[in-house]
């Protein structure tokens, strides 16, 4: 019988980490979004950097906008969170029944495939959060309605819009950040310069999360464009859209506005993975140990 408890407990750390973050994911994916050339709506760069953004946007929409689109943020960590632990945890037990036997090359297959399944699974929830965060077009107040508007005037698409990369970027966060944590931490334990308590799991998930951050997010930069983007539903088809793809956006940025632009968001970025991971990590340790 297949063990349940990874699924749990990576939903309730993921759900966990989500929330004590947020307001930086929402910086974050405005600084991501804006100084697009070839979208009107975006050309003006409002914020100079994470601090101005969170200062700019206290001001002019208060302290609530860092927290819109929670509730699909939510939703998605409850999905995606809790199927991408539970992979992976499974996958890695079905290969290795000792989690000191691991190797590098196992743990990173095992990540890559949850990561893809995962997020190909919660993209939905994902496309809401983006746009509420970057405010970019009116939604219902309902999440269920506004999941609705967006199937309504750009269909099942309209949903999984910017799944490719969205897949692409969880294969790498999930392919380095939970290897590197199991790793790191393998190695801590084996040199025996400290035990397995809070402080190790503290130390693995922080260079997880570095990790993480370094190598995801340039993918992340063409995932947020792609998903903030709409595509209508018209009599005749459907209009054109900025970017038709994750290479399209790729070349297009680079021309546009340089190689750097896909590192937009890197502080946040790495400052949200530094907690996000600490929180998830050391709340899924904890779990494991009480229950």
């Amino acid at each position: 019988m297949s063990d349940w408890r990874p699924f749990v407990y990576g939903g309730l750390a993921s759900v966990t980490a989500e929330c004590g973050t947020f307001p930086i994911d929402t910086t974050k994916t405005r600084l991501q979004v804006q100084g697009q050339v070839i979208d009107s709506r975006l050309t003006e760069c409002k914020y100079r950097g994470m601090f101005h953004a969170f200062v700019r946007i206290f001001r002019e929409e208060g302290l609530l906008a860092f927290y819109s689109g929670i509730g699909p943020a939510i939703l998605r960590q409850a999905t995606y969170g809790t199927i991408k632990i539970g992979i992976y945890q499974s996958m890695k037990r079905m290969f290795v029944s000792n989690p000191m036997d691991e190797t590098l090359a196992t743990n990173v297959f095992c990540g890559v495939v949850a990561g893809i399944v995962s997020s190909s699974i919660a993209n939905p929830t994902d496309v809401l959060k983006v746009r509420m965060q970057a405010k970019t077009e009116s939604l219902q107040t309902s999440m269920f309605q506004s999941f609705i508007q967006i199937y309504k005037k750009e269909g099942v698409r309209g949903l999984w819009r910017g799944v490719v990369p969205t897949a692409q970027r969880a294969a790498i966060v999930a392919g380095v950040e939970l290897p590197v944590y199991d790793i790191t931490k393998k190695h801590i334990l084996k040199s025996e310069s400290m035990e397995d308590h809070a402080g190790t799991h503290f130390v693995a998930s922080f260079t997880a999360g570095l990790a993480g951050a370094i190598t995801s997010n340039p993918i992340d930069v063409v995932k947020t464009r792609l998903m903030n983007q709409r595509v209508l539903k018209t009599t005749n088809g459907t209009a054109s859209a900025i970017y038709t793809s994750s290479l399209d956006c790729i070349i297009q940025t680079a021309r546009t506005e340089g190689l750097m632009a896909f590192y937009k968001g890197f502080i946040p970025t790495w400052i949200r993975l530094g907690p996000w991971n600490i929180i998830f990590f050391l709340t899924f340790e904890k779990l494991k140990k009480i229950y």
